[in-house]
């Protein structure tokens, strides 16, 4: 029997071991770098000296520079161990990649990538990240590009979606200097059609709109920030009749949701205020709950699911709180 076949198959048949070939290529490339990194970021993470871990982190920053140039060099699933970073949208948007360099004083400098999609030229660029933490003044108000970043290694990533766009937050740690650590809470995006990245959003809710939450506090103390389902408290208005008056009171109820949770800092001693290194939790959670486009600040949560022993309900209102009314 003939079999009759369009020349554009033939020729995509011709390609096949061709691209076969090209893509196993590719992934050799792709293991080599990773095998070579493997005792650079040893030494960056161990080595004994600044001149040590510097040198050895400008190995690293110019083989990724490399490696995420490599045609389909997002597919690869990078292993570097713990101390490298990697977070990778689920959309397959764009990844991000975080290390520190802490030198002999103690002091943090973040270096990093983004490796993002690219609509026009349906690849993906890489954009090195340059850590000018010590230059970014107000760094709670600013919009923040690779050239000018606000240095951390990033820990989590957030998708939420509202009138079918989505949204990115990054969750991300620094440890700053011998005094001060920072954690941050920071959306991203990308801008019409480009693929470069722009860190920092006006999306949340407080006195004023804020890019992005900066929480400085002491190295010695420990804050938590996650993104999580937890509880929250909210009030429903009810109307009791009692002794011919009708009361009414809004009642606590809980009401589970996802949220990023925080510890609340203050300063440990009285007349510290703006001196991070003496911040600390004050033992107050905190949360931002993603709501029409926006992460609305909550000051009533607790992070409990998880913990049994804290697991109790909302003490209810006193008669002194102004949530109470009566109404005669």
């Amino acid at each position: 029997m003939k079999i009759n076949t369009c020349p554009k198959v033939l020729f995509a048949l011709m390609l096949l071991p061709l691209a076969t070939s090209l893509h196993a290529q590719n992934r050799e490339i792709m293991s080599t770098y990773e095998r070579n990194m493997q005792p650079l970021v040893e030494k960056v993470s161990g080595a004994a000296t600044d001149n040590e871990r510097y040198n050895a982190n400008e190995l690293l920053v110019q083989m990724f520079d490399e490696a995420l140039n490599v045609e389909d060099s997002f597919q690869w699933k990078w292993d570097l161990g713990t101390y490298v970073s990697v977070l990778t949208s689920s959309d397959r948007q764009f990844r991000v990649i975080t290390w520190p360099v802490v030198r002999d004083n103690g002091e943090y400098e973040c270096f990093g990538f983004v490796q993002s999609y690219n609509p026009k030229t349906e690849q993906y660029d890489a954009y090195a990240l340059h850590d000018k933490s010590d230059e970014i003044i107000s760094a709670e108000e600013v919009l923040l590009e690779p050239e000018n970043w606000l240095g951390c290694v990033y820990q989590e990533l957030v998708e939420t979606k509202h009138d079918g766009k989505v949204y990115y937050t990054l969750i991300g740690w620094s440890g700053v200097n011998a005094l001060t650590q920072r954690k941050v809470i920071e959306p991203v995006c990308f801008r019409g059609s480009s693929s470069k990245p722009q860190f920092g959003q006006a999306l949340f809710r407080r006195e004023k709109n804020l890019r992005r939450v900066v929480l400085e506090y002491s190295s010695r103390a420990m804050v938590n920030v996650r993104f999580d389902e937890q509880v929250v408290r909210t009030y429903e208005n009810k109307k009791i009749k009692k002794k011919g008056r009708t009361i009414n009171m809004q009642v606590p109820k809980e009401e589970k949701m996802k949220m990023i949770i925080f510890d609340e800092i203050a300063p440990m001693l009285p007349g510290m205020e703006g001196l991070p290194q003496y911040y600390a939790p004050t033992g107050v959670e905190m949360a931002y709950v993603f709501n029409n486009g926006r992460w609305e600040l909550r000051d009533n949560a607790q992070g409990r699911l998880d913990d049994p022993k804290l697991n109790k309900d909302f003490e209810p209102l006193p008669k002194t709180d102004p949530a109470y009314k009566v109404e005669k």
